[in-house]
């Protein structure tokens, strides 16, 4: 009866597959971020690639293979905000006023 038990559970282990294997960085994202995160820009915010990919195969990812795919296209994707004094073109920049003596 054990030696069926053991037989049983070993053949439920090689037989598990990794869902992840083959999807696009994209799919994956679609597939596991989206529900949280609208848009995989910013996410990467300027981390090492070593760090996201741990930290992805940590919590998120189901290898290291599908750690790393995610983690490069977050950093593909990853664009700096816009700079919000950026100045519209075509306009000159205005000259200081003169100080004036007290």
């Amino acid at each position: 009866m054990i030696l069926a038990t053991i037989t049983a559970l070993t053949a439920a282990a090689a037989c598990a597959q990794n869902l992840d294997a083959g999807k696009t960085p994209e799919k994956l994202f679609a597939d596991g971020c989206a529900t949280c995160h609208r848009s995989p820009r910013g996410l990467a915010k300027g981390r090492f690639s070593l760090t996201l990919s741990w930290f992805l195969k940590d919590h998120y990812a189901t290898s290291s293979d599908t750690a790393k795919a995610l983690a490069a296209y977050l950093e593909s994707v990853d664009v700096p905000p816009p700079h919000a004094s950026a100045k519209p073109a075509g306009r000159k920049p205005r000259s200081p006023r003169p100080v004036e003596g007290h």
